[in-house]
């Protein structure tokens, strides 16, 4: 149990929910281009443990969930790879959650791994079809949990789940309400970490294969799926090296599922399935760095093979995504790293309505979308950030370079700024293979407070627009001069006094919450419009 424990928070740093992806339609390049586009905090509450994808206020963008302390926060998709504000509901703790409708009324609902005891559950929040939720509904589990995943074990059409609740993998078929019958309990596998269903002989029946720790042994089993639920004895697997999380998916094509194991520390292992439950000798593929999170198998360029990604950190604040490439035989080319600014817990899919996969990872404090820009490179990446200034000025300009690593000239229809800012075009109507170009912002805030924007440019290389996010924050406070400079004098003297002025150049009274340096002369906590206080660094202070 000791091992599971320290595997398990090794995890939490880089791993979520196992996702499998796979979206047809026009072929693209070899490697598709995936961009951060955007950033959003991931709730109110520290998160993120994992996360999941699904339409949950009905209106064709594709949204999010983040499991967090405390609760889990659901993030609404404005369709261009943004997204709106979370909104948090407070629940019993839980690590892991899913996403299926599990009543059958076209919602997607969301089922938690319930971390609790006396007794212990699983808890599912039936979906309204706007954006809400029912309370829960609880069924019992033997153990607490900490994983799920859905299938349909028993194929009646209802959603079922498999769990890891202690020591068992226990499956708990739906009654097609939300509820679940109860547990068929399975104890044939030592040290559960992490799961993935699938079918691995071939037999129309959903099997369930985990990886795990106990004690100093590593392990991967699968447990075949006798059709009603319950599951037979692992045949089970040593490993090499500590395993982190499993996903699986058809590498090779054919009709054996395979399987992908990510290592806790880095790595990742290829067992391509042999359709009776059994594999052929692991392939062990290099990540550019510690990695240890989940993956997603899955056809990321479109040209009908599978792929697989992985969370990476190669450095320090080096945070993206590993993706190896598929082709085809069921071998991956090496690992490319593509930087996201921050690390976290992956899902996949189209965030921006061009059919196109894209990457969204939800850290402890962000979530951030890697939309698939197919042929588009932008550097930096987003936002761009500008620091706090006075309202009714203009920054200085910050640019974007725009690089067209396609085959054919891109074309630019339209470029366009929104929010308080302003954007200036260098790229013109045309990028020629190769070449690069800038846009450049400016923040004119026009009023106090955070401000955010997008410049959006409709081009060629995509049917959705693509977007570069804005940042900026503006203050009514005026401080005049910007710096101080003191000449040299001996240690132990005071120099002569030199002012500081703040005023307050807006229409409504500010609140002083701290100030630190040197006291002022009449403390206040309150700034009132065209109120000024003057401070200085010596003893001699003024206020008026």
């Amino acid at each position: 149990m000791a091992g599971r424990l320290v595997c398990f928070s090794l995890q939490r740093l880089l791993c979520s929910f196992v996702l499998i992806f796979c979206v047809a339609g026009v072929a693209l390049p070899v490697h598709a281009q995936f961009e951060p586009r955007a950033t959003k905090p991931t709730d109110p509450h520290y998160g993120a443990f994992s996360i999941a994808t699904g339409d949950f206020n009905r209106d064709g963008k594709l949204d999010v969930v983040v499991a967090a302390d405390g609760g889990f926060s659901v993030m609404f998709g404005n369709g261009d790879g943004t997204f709106q504000n979370a909104v948090f509901y407070a629940t019993p703790p839980f690590y892991f959650l899913a996403v299926a409708d599990f009543n059958n009324d076209g919602n997607p609902d969301i089922v938690l791994a319930d971390d609790t005891s006396d007794p212990s559950t699983v808890s599912v929040y039936l979906g309204n079809g706007d954006g809400s939720f029912k309370a829960p509904i609880f069924s019992n589990t033997t153990l607490p949990a900490y994983f799920v995943a859905v299938g349909d074990f028993n194929a009646d059409g209802k959603q079922d789940i498999a769990i890891i609740d202690g020591l068992y993998i226990s499956v708990l078929l739906g009654n097609g309400d939300g509820t679940f019958q109860p547990p068929s309990d399975n104890d044939s596998f030592a040290g559960p970490e992490w799961l993935a269903v699938g079918d691995f002989n071939n037999d129309h029946k959903l099997d369930v294969i985990v990886v795990g720790v106990f004690g100093s042994s590593y392990g991967m089993g699968v447990l075949l799926g006798n059709g009603n639920g319950t599951l037979q004895d692992s045949l089970t697997y040593p490993l090499e090296y500590v395993p982190g999380t499993i996903a699986v998916g058809y590498l090779k094509g054919g009709g054996n599922l395979d399987a992908v194991l990510g290592y806790d520390l880095g790595g990742i292992g290829v067992f391509l399935g042999n359709g009776d439950g059994s594999f052929q000798p692991e392939v062990i593929y290099d990540t550019t760095g510690i990695d240890g999170g989940q993956m997603s198998v899955s056809d990321l360029n479109l040209d009908g093979t599978l792929d697989v990604a992985i969370p990476s950190a190669a450095g320090v604040h080096l945070f993206g995504v590993d993706v190896f490439w598929g082709k085809g035989d069921g071998t991956l080319q090496p690992a490319q790293f593509l930087a996201s600014g921050e690390s976290g817990f992956i899902a996949v899919g189209d965030f921006n309505g061009d059919h196109f996969p894209d990457f969204v990872l939800a850290s402890e404090l962000f979530t951030t979308t890697m939309l698939n820009t197919e042929t588009v490179s932008f550097a930096p990446s987003s936002p761009l950030t500008f620091p706090a200034q006075l309202f009714n000025t203009t920054s200085a300009p910050q640019s974007v370079t725009l690089t067209n690593n396609g085959t054919a000239a891109l074309t630019l229809r339209s470029v366009k700024t929104s929010g308080e800012f302003k954007a200036s075009n260098a790229c013109g109507s045309s990028v020629a293979v190769g070449a690069s170009c800038t846009f450049s912002a400016r923040f004119q805030p026009k009023s106090a407070g955070t401000q955010t924007g997008l410049i959006t440019i409709n081009d060629s290389a995509s049917s959705k627009p693509q977007v570069i996010e804005l940042s900026g924050s503006a203050t009514a406070i005026k401080v005049s001069p910007g710096g101080l400079k003191f000449k040299s004098q001996k240690v132990g003297t005071k120099s002569a006094p030199q002012v500081v002025t703040a005023t307050n150049e807006g229409s409504t009274a500010v609140e002083i919450n701290s100030y630190i340096g040197a006291p002022i002369g009449k403390t206040s906590r309150r700034l009132a419009p065209a109120m000024e206080i003057r401070s200085s660094p010596a003893p001699v202070a003024q206020y008026r």
